[in-house]
């Protein structure tokens, strides 16, 4: 039971600095437990009376959720027959929560993600996307220097247990069946995917865990594994994730050791996203993209792969791959009820050779591109503003690089330093040096750079001034990554390289930095992806001869689609996530866009609704079709929510439109189009 966590005497002060602990030690990691949520589960809403939440809850309360109130600030009332307090100390004591859900915007996201840890609440869920990087790093400063709250989020779609009942989060409610398969998940459509396709498969869940995509994470695969290994309603496990971070890697190596302690290991099977992302991309989710020295895709399915866990290509298919995997564990007659109906197509292997996975060092980064990834030459102007030794490489002096970014791991900032003399692998032995978010970097850890670095004597003198400014950049401008190359020169150490990237989040979120926001230059863009970035879509066009134009809800969806289609060989022209709530305006914007491409020969629409209706997306197509006056074949596979009603709509459109359920089978007939055209 979560009640056993909660706290017991100490109170918090506003200033963040310490909270409560019991005479043993413990730490946030003691605080994992708390994500086993179920019917036993008291849970509260934060902007409990606003329009999102309001909604929520009506669905998550006839669904079978406890919420026992919540909270909006200077309100005391009722709202759906519930208790409406001010704050969500007061709501602690009075209505006595295991868990809160943060509905609020972005920019009041932080503020109240604060205040639940302040009151100590067990589980705290936040759904927002876009909340700064920074903002984060500093919740987490706070979350590791506590033993009481477990955070799950942000950019997440919750947590939910379909034994339980217990809903935390936007979850849609007719995928989930009551089962005995637990699931974590970085993507909120890969993971609809994965529930339906284990319902289809007559498994259904236990307890689905959304990791989410953002840069840090509350509740990494560790975190979530560790759960299901004692959950004795969780027979298999399946996981999903994605370019971004070391968390796959990290996830690996605790299965290895897993399954050499259990005479019985509960099998796992997983899908990763990213193996053909553009490179130095930021692939939809904000956490999706590489950091000097983190591992590609093809090195996370490799250690994935050398664990035992079992990969597929895409998430229909792990339904059928974990019923096959129970059935060979011997778990197959235990769990929940198995009348389910089973998955038209078996488990498939992948048919075409992958490449051979790279180092786990990258060394694209010179390219590594967010909104705010701003010219070279008004890095080095920023640096001379600062008074940093900058200027352009002369030829003289031997490049080392020196960087300030993000710890995925450590969940702080970090110092990465890399000694490398290639020019063609500048990212060969970096090595990252993480550092409290409220503290900075301290005098050791500057002698170890150094060291690291192989910097001779009459140049680390220099040194520490230089790491300490980097630092107060990155803190002041809010960035994710300021990577420099530097040289030895006269006992001082002079910039001759500067890549910098700042948290577009930042500005759009809460109108912070409009300073570095205005050093954005649109004409470096393609005016593709700035035309689809101003209707909220992420569009990325791929280089090469790709002539299947994809289009599809949820950046982990659509970065999986285009692996899928390479799998089955056929090349996707672009990467499209008209967002996890696509509207038939967003689809018609989306179609405008890719028919601006001339290598596009098909167009490849790949929708699961989950939060997005799948009639409502078929309307959006047929609008396309009308106004555009389109010429392109177009193949749909719509599964999930209202996936008959949509499926007739196409259907029924007299269009040249061919319609699918099964995504092997649409892919077949895109790569056949596209190649016949």
């Amino acid at each position: 039971m979560i009640r056993q966590h909660l706290m017991r005497g100490g109170r918090v002060t506003k200033k963040h600095g310490s909270f409560s602990t019991s005479s043993r030690h413990l730490s946030y990691e003691d605080t994992i437990s708390n994500l086993k949520i179920g019917e036993h589960t008291r849970v509260i809403f934060q902007g409990f009376t606003g329009k999102q939440a309001t909604a929520n809850a009506k669905e998550s309360i006839a669904w079978g959720t406890n919420i026992v109130g919540g909270v909006t600030p200077k309100k005391n009332g009722e709202h759906l027959g519930l208790p409406v307090l001010p704050s969500v100390r007061e709501a602690m004591e009075k209505l006595k929560p295991d868990a809160t859900g943060i509905y609020v915007a972005a920019h009041q996201a932080p503020a109240a993600i604060e205040e639940a840890i302040e009151a100590e609440v067990p589980l705290i869920v936040a759904v927002a996307e876009h909340i700064p990087i920074h903002d984060i790093m500093r919740i987490h400063s706070m979350l590791k220097t506590q033993s009481k709250s477990r955070f799950v989020g942000a950019n997440a779609p919750g947590i939910i247990s379909a034994i339980g009942k217990c809903r935390i989060g936007f979850q849609p409610l007719p995928c989930f069946m009551p089962g005995r398969v637990g699931i974590v998940a970085k993507s909120g459509t890969l993971s609809y995917e994965a529930v339906a396709s284990t319902t289809r498969a007559g498994l259904g869940q236990s307890l689905c865990i959304g990791m989410g995509g953002d840069v840090l994470a509350g509740t990494n695969f560790v975190d979530a594994l560790k759960v299901f290994e004692h959950d004795d309603d969780t027979e298999g496990i399946i996981l999903i994730g994605e370019i971004g971070g070391e968390a796959e890697l990290k996830a690996a190596e605790w299965i290895k050791e897993y399954r050499k302690r259990a005479s019985n290991p509960k099998p796992i099977s997983a899908v990763i996203g990213g193996i053909h992302a553009a490179p130095g991309r930021v692939m939809g989710h904000a956490g999706a993209f590489t950091l000097p020295g983190e591992p590609d895709a093809l090195t996370k399915i490799k250690y994935l792969e050398d664990a035992g866990v079992t990969i597929v290509n895409h998430p229909e298919k792990l339904g059928d791959a974990m019923k096959k995997l129970l059935g060979n564990s011997g778990r197959a007659s235990s769990g929940a009820a198995t009348s389910g109906a089973s998955q038209r197509r078996g488990m498939h292997t992948m048919r075409r050779a992958r490449p051979i996975p790279g180092s786990v060092l990258r060394s694209d980064l010179a390219s590594q591109k967010r909104n705010l990834y701003i010219r070279e030459e008004l890095a080095q102007d920023l640096l001379r503003e600062r008074e940093f030794n900058a200027s352009k490489y002369s030829g003289k002096g031997t490049k080392r690089m020196l960087a300030v970014g993000v710890d995925r791991a450590n969940m702080s900032p970090c110092i990465i330093a890399s000694p490398a003399t290639n020019p063609e692998e500048p990212h060969a032995g970096a090595k990252k040096f993480p550092f409290e978010y409220q503290k900075g970097v301290d005098a050791s850890q500057i002698q170890q750079i150094a060291d690291h670095l192989q910097l001779s004597e009459s140049s680390k003198d220099a040194l520490p001034k230089l790491v300490n400014g980097l630092v107060k950049l990155f803190m002041e401008k809010e960035a994710f990554l300021l990577e420099t190359m530097l040289v030895e020169r006269l006992g001082d150490l002079k910039i001759v390289g500067a890549n910098f990237g700042f948290d577009d989040a930042a500005f759009r979120s809460t109108k912070r930095q409009a300073d570095i926001h205005a050093l954005r230059r649109i004409e470096d863009e393609d005016a593709q992806e700035v035309e689809a970035e101003n209707d909220g879509i992420v569009y990325i066009k791929l280089a090469g001869d790709g002539n299947i134009g994809t289009l599809v809800n949820g950046a982990g969806l659509a970065m999986n689609t285009v692996d899928a289609l390479a799998d089955a060989g056929g090349k996707a022209a672009n990467f499209l996530d008209t967002g996890g709530k696509a509207t038939s305006e967003t689809v018609k914007k989306s179609f405008q866009v890719i028919l601006q491409d001339p290598r596009v020969k098909v167009i490849f629409v790949n929708i699961f609704g989950g939060l997005t209706l799948g009639d409502m997306i078929a309307n959006g197509i047929l609008l396309a079709f009308n106004e555009l006056e389109m010429r392109l074949p177009v193949v749909v596979r719509i599964r999930g929510t209202n996936e008959e009603e949509g499926q007739k709509i196409i259907s029924e459109s007299g269009l040249p439109l061919h319609a699918y359920d099964d995504f092997e089978e649409a892919a077949a007939k895109a790569i056949e189009v596209a190649n016949n055209a």
